[in-house]
């Protein structure tokens, strides 16, 4: 089959395919992708927490270096994404290519200017990570891995997203799951059979996330997708509209380094169990995201080619079923998070200490689970059919906005308790604020199928 034909047997499917099956057949490897990536995250946490309570605050902190460069992975990856699908919903393969080359180019980049930043400063900066004068050692042994690796996990983000935008999320799963089955094997291999501790288990993320980054590369290069990268096609006039429309993307992920930072900090006063506690009730909060995030992802590729297709209401059926069929996975899900909390922190970590507050903590945040879903597939939206501000301005909301401030108050008052409650506040808030910004937006995607896209109205003008 000849590209001009693979992209025209793309475009039908992506426009004409009933939107439930097509939007399952993208969320399913896409779920699968992560809920491997978090089972290797929860590895990590549950191995280095056979090492002591520091050690286990120690992937916390890690899991917040990280997160600076899933930030701007996610926002190269997102922005070029959006904009490759709706290129491709407007058959426009050759500028598709020149913003998935900017994309990974600009991401590599800004991951190597992070990676020079934490070898720089690495104590000063690995302390306002949250780090104790007992957990420092263990941070440092872990990170140095992260930050050699970091430039490779950001360029990742990015060739993740543009299969994911071009509907070929198993090709994603493929390079995701690899490297995430290869990390749990690695870990206690280094850890333990090679007695390198804390090291060994940054050892085995490294080279989990630098074959990750080989095998989607290789999806990439070897034809696989519309769109393709090569170095000659970076164009520094497409960077702003990227960054523009990935905005949002960098500020959930940047929030969500910021809120990791504060929640560290604010625990301090209470000991290394209590950030141990709420490091493990992250880890497992994030796996049980992970069902309604892949479901909104499958939902993007649909949402960005169709809105570029002009075929709004496939958009909005769409997000429908994104949101609804989240929100009945995620109630099951956190039921039994809050049924079994205490043996499931105690699983990870056998320190009365660490239980108390983390099986507290993992009740309260499997209540706001319940409204996660329509937030995340809110946002998706928005972001998927170019709408940056509105997106901008929910991811603002749930880790900025509304958490800070929680944050910094609630333990004033109530001690351990709100550094618990802060979170699965600020989730609720998130989805109530949430309803009078997407429904306006949901009402103008009543049209017809046949009806002008973002594009259509202007050209018939």
């Amino acid at each position: 089959m000849s590209q001009t034909q693979d992209i025209d047997a793309q475009y039908r499917k992506m426009t004409e395919t009933p939107v439930s099956r097509l939007i399952l057949s993208l969320a399913i490897p896409t779920i699968t992708s992560m809920l491997v990536t978090n089972i290797y995250n929860t590895g990590d946490t549950y191995f280095v927490s056979r090492l002591g309570t520091s050690a286990s605050g120690a992937v916390g902190i890690v899991f917040s270096l990280m997160a600076f460069y899933q930030a701007v992975g996610f926002m190269c990856g997102q922005g070029s994404g959006s904009f490759v699908s709706r290129m491709l919903g407007n058959k426009k393969a050759g500028d598709a290519s020149i913003y998935a080359s900017t994309g990974f180019l600009a991401a590599f980049c800004l991951g190597a200017l992070i990676s020079l930043f934490g070898f720089l400063f690495m104590n000063p900066f690995l302390r306002l990570l949250g780090s104790t004068g007992t957990i420092l050692p263990y941070a440092r042994q872990y990170g140095i891995w992260i930050f050699l690796a970091g430039p490779f996990l950001s360029s990742s983000c990015v060739l993740n997203n543009l299969l994911r935008y071009e509907g070929k999320a198993v090709y994603a799963m493929v390079g995701l799951t690899t490297g995430g089955i290869l990390n749990l094997i690695g870990d206690p291999i280094f850890m333990f059979g090679l007695k390198l501790g804390v090291t060994g288990a940054g050892i085995s993320t490294a080279l989990s996330q630098l074959i990750s980054f080989g095998i989607l590369l290789y999806m990439v290069k070897s034809g696989k997708t519309s769109s393709s990268i090569h170095l000659r096609l970076f164009q520094p006039g497409f960077l702003l509209p990227i960054f523009s429309l990935g905005f949002p993307s960098l500020i959930r992920q940047g929030l969500g380094a910021l809120s990791t930072i504060l929640l560290n900090q604010q625990a301090k006063p209470y000991g290394d169990a209590a950030i141990a506690a709420m490091s493990i009730t992250a880890r497992i909060i994030f796996f049980v995201a992970s069902v309604a995030i892949g479901i909104g992802q499958g939902m993007q590729p649909v949402a960005a080619f169709n809105y570029g297709a002009g075929k709004k209401k496939r958009v909005r059926e769409g997000f429908n079923f994104t949101a609804l069929s989240g929100t009945v996975l995620l109630s099951g899900i956190a039921l039994l998070c809050m049924l079994f909390s205490v043996p499931i922190i105690q699983w990870f970590r056998d320190d009365p200490k660490v239980i108390a507050v983390g099986a507290a903590a993992l009740r309260w945040q499997s209540i706001s689970c319940l409204t996660s879903s329509f937030s995340i597939a809110s946002n998706m939206l928005f972001q998927s059919t170019g709408h940056s501000r509105q997106a901008s301005i929910l991811a603002l909301l749930k880790n900025g906005i509304l958490f800070i401030p929680l944050i910094l108050l609630l333990p004033s008052f109530l001690g351990v308790t709100g550094i618990e409650l802060a979170q699965p506040l600020a989730d609720l808030i998130t989805a109530l604020l949430t309803i009078p910004v997407v429904m306006p937006f949901l009402r103008s995607l009543s049209m017809d199928e046949g009806d002008e896209g973002e594009n259509g109205a202007k050209q018939r003008a």
